[in-house]
């Protein structure tokens, strides 16, 4: 009877360790920018439709769309002067690159650096031509995002309106850079 009893403590302490080690492990989706846009307005971003690649500085990026983002796009946005419709969302994943140890000839992402996100909603955010921006910083030693800063590179206002100075060089294609890349 000692034995079983031993071995039913050992056995629930074990998971009670494991239950809280993983409640300690961050859950992005609870992050949020000040002004309102949070991580989990993004979530199933992984799912996403690659709209396009992109190399800036020394990052590489992909750059992802929901389906509301994809079916305009697919319209013909923002080539045909029309905006983008109120919830067409982006994400653009950066990473650090690396030589491919198989195959050194390829460059591939290595460490993850950061995320982008864009949301369209023209009553949230009127004043940046309807685009709400999120940037999470990501630090892959203690695998956990926060939202990014001044201090970071390039620096983030830290806002929903942080990516709004840099997108004001594409007002006329709805303050998007990214083209719907050839398939």
């Amino acid at each position: 009877m000692k034995r079983k009893s031993i071995g039913l403590i050992v056995i629930v302490g074990g998971l009670s360790v494991l239950v809280a080690l993983a409640m300690a492990a961050q859950d992005k989706y609870t992050l949020k920018v000040p002004g309102g846009l949070s991580f989990s307005e993004f979530k199933g971003y992984e799912a996403w439709q690659v709209v396009s690649i992109s190399q800036d500085g020394p990052l590489m990026a992909a750059i992802l769309a929901n389906p509301v983002m994809i079916k305009a796009y697919q319209a013909g946005v923002p080539g045909n002067g029309q905006p983008f419709p109120d919830g067409a969302k982006l994400a653009k994943i950066h990473w650090t690159p690396k030589k491919m140890e198989t195959f050194p000839a390829a460059t591939v992402p290595g460490p993850q650096h950061d995320m982008d996100f864009m949301v369209k909603d023209s009553k949230r955010f009127p004043d940046s031509g309807g685009w709400g921006y999120a940037v999470f910083e990501y630090d892959a030693a203690s695998d956990t995002f926060t939202p990014g800063t001044m201090a970071d590179k390039p620096p983030q206002g830290n806002d929903a309106k942080c990516g709004f100075t840099c997108h004001t060089r594409v007002k006329t294609r709805d303050y998007v850079f990214t083209e719907y890349g050839h398939r």
